[in-house]
């Protein structure tokens, strides 16, 4: 009777007794993502000295510091944009059915149980100095001397890459599992060549999707650490944002500097994605959702 009487007063203020099972979810989010926010929000508006913005101002001042932004994204947005254009006609291609389909999905997404550090120690051994393609290069007389293709841009650039395709492989092949094939089979019988049919149906079904895939796979290329460090040149041409906010915390023990540098670097990924998201209304403004057939 007791639970029965529950039931009719939360009924009659509005709350369905199924809404308490996004408690717990709620108290991961507020846990994991919002603190840690607004904590570190908290920590960069009270520097040691200077007025409440003084973190701010000294990153955005110093030259070294700020041009940080556009180091990450010189190498986050081309790496986002490769892995999902890449990604699209091989997953057009594979969701319909043939031969070794299995193994081929595989294949395309091992690297996601590499790991970065791993993946980065194989670019190394590939393409280092002494790797196995300069000495290949150099033994048949293309090169005299070895290319660089580590520790610079190039090298981060290619772990991001390997790194972040098998993700959008998958997401990108999901969204295009989603879609009828109905309504190319129809379009195909009205004449219209696979062009037109992928221009003009699959596509604009598809836009929303990529913008979510782009968003994803930028994410995680915009929040490069390992691969700089390891395979770049992180005190120069590969010194990303996430660098920065390293070394003030754990070289300098600027706290506040830290926290405004994580800050700054959240705010430029909200920013790409809200005009990504913008953007993908121009395509198409319903639903990817569909029934095979």
């Amino acid at each position: 009777m007791t639970t029965v009487a529950l039931s009719h007063r939360l009924a009659d203020r509005g709350i369905d007794r199924q809404l308490l099972l996004l408690v717990p979810a709620t108290v991961f989010v507020v846990a994991l993502f919002i603190y840690p926010f607004a904590y570190g929000m908290s920590v960069s508006l009270q520097p040691a000295q200077g007025g409440t913005f003084a973190a701010y101002q000294a990153f955005f001042t110093d030259a070294y510091q700020r041009d940080t932004i556009t180091t990450t994204l010189a190498i986050a947005l081309p790496a986002a944009l490769l892995n999902v254009l890449a990604s699209v006609p091989i997953a057009y291609r594979m969701r319909g059915r043939f031969r070794g389909k299995r193994l081929l999905t595989t294949i395309l997404v091992v690297p996601i149980t590499l790991g970065t550090v791993l993946t980065a120690e194989g670019l190394l051994n590939f393409l280092g100095p002494a790797g196995w393609v300069n000495r290949l290069l150099t033994t048949i007389g293309l090169i005299d001397t070895p290319l660089r293709l580590t520790n610079n841009y190039t090298g981060v650039f290619l772990s991001l890459v390997i790194t972040g395709f098998p993700f959008a492989f998958l997401l990108v092949l999901s969204y295009l599992s989603g879609i009828d094939p109905s309504l190319e089979r129809a379009a195909a019988t009205l004449g219209a060549g696979w062009r037109q049919r992928f221009l003009r149906i699959t596509l604009p079904l598809l836009a929303p999707g990529l913008a979510t895939t782009f968003c994803l796979t930028f994410v995680l290329a915009f929040s490069v650490f390992p691969s700089a460090i390891l395979v770049g040149d992180p005190s120069g041409s590969t010194r990303v944002i996430s660098i920065a906010a390293y070394e003030a915390a754990y070289v300098r023990y600027d706290y506040a500097g830290a926290s405004a540098a994580a800050i700054i670097m959240g705010a430029v990924e909200l920013l790409v994605i809200s005009v990504v998201l913008g953007l993908r209304a121009l395509l198409y403004t319903g639903s990817t959702a569909g029934s095979k057939g």
